[in-house]
């Protein structure tokens, strides 16, 4: 479902055998990427790498994270955003609020 490593201090969380970020799976996701935001300063960054689709719930799991980053002085950046997918968060005009990198390594590289 969803893989964690740590790069560099910064959390890298990603999907394995996923293409879909939806309702079935959404709850799971949010705890445990919020579980890591009890640590203030906490860096995460959440590669959407392989995800082809995202329903209201998975938008609203980016904004409970995001939400729980700024409670605790973290940080919360996306990468890796399908151009389906893209279109979607300028719809919603997510891409205001949220920090998204076209990859993982310019992504990582915006922490310093």
């Amino acid at each position: 479902m969803i893989e964690i490593k740590e790069d560099k201090g910064i959390i890298v969380a990603g999907f394995s055998e996923e293409d879909r970020l939806n309702s079935l799976i959404s709850d799971s996701i949010k705890e445990s990427l919020l579980s890591h935001y009890k640590k203030p300063n906490t860096k995460m960054i959440l590669d959407l790498k392989g995800i082809k689709f995202i329903d209201s719930s998975g938008f609203g799991v980016f904004l409970s994270v995001m939400k729980a980053a700024n409670n605790n002085y973290g940080e919360f950046k996306i990468c890796h955003v399908a151009p389906d997918v893209k279109e979607l968060f300028q719809v919603l005009q997510l891409h205001t609020i949220l920090d998204i990198y076209d990859s993982l390594d310019e992504c990582i590289a915006s922490f310093n």
